[in-house]
């Protein structure tokens, strides 16, 4: 590739890694419970770092998503809402 035009490169996609996931909760809610344990298995078997942010804590979380928790983010962008599929999310963080 290293001769190729960059026209037809295509970009690598991030290492896992590289990657950031974000659980967007709040205290007391089951299915963030849930979601947690699915985002913990899959970031921690790929490397993956993880963080959650409480939306009882920070305005702004809490207008945009208090409807939708729990609310996952990979690298910032929406991923999914109220269930996390393990699949699915495995196939976000390595493609």
């Amino acid at each position: 590739m290293a001769g190729m035009s960059p026209i037809f490169r295509r970009g690598a996609a991030p290492a896992p890694q590289d990657r950031l996931v974000t659980l967007i909760r709040k205290p007391g809610c089951h299915l963030c419970d849930d979601a947690q344990i699915v985002i913990e298995k899959v970031c921690g078997e790929l490397g993956v770092p993880w963080e959650q942010k409480d939306i009882t804590r920070d305005a702004d979380l809490h207008d945009r998503y208090w409807e939708q928790i729990p609310v996952v983010l990979v690298d910032g962008a929406q991923h999914t809402f109220w269930r996390v599929d393990e699949q699915r999310l495995r196939k976000a963080l390595t493609a």
